[in-house]
């Protein structure tokens, strides 16, 4: 029981993180951690399979799904075109 409630307070730091972190990478890292927080609790309620489960989704797939899509956006928005105020296109930088 002395071990359920620095973990509780791990799990709720780590989504305070999620929520107040403003830059995406930062989110990402913050989720993967929340992730591996989870997992620790799921261990200490004695529930490997549901840990595991947390482990390889919450902390492994999921963070690293949100970086590729991080990845593409930032690709895309680099390769738009901007229109200049004297009519021209420009390429945004």
């Amino acid at each position: 029981m002395s071990l359920l409630l620095p973990l509780l307070l791990l799990v709720a730091i780590t989504g305070t993180a999620i929520v107040f972190s403003r830059v995406p990478r930062r989110q990402v890292v913050a989720i993967a951690a929340n992730g591996i927080a989870l997992s620790l609790l799921f261990m200490a309620f004695q529930a490997p399979d549901v840990a595991f489960a947390e482990l390889a989704a919450g902390s492994a797939v999921t963070p690293l799904l949100f970086l590729v899509v991080l990845a593409s956006v930032r690709t895309d928005l680099t390769t738009e075109r901007v229109e200049r105020p004297d009519g021209e296109e420009d390429a945004a930088s």
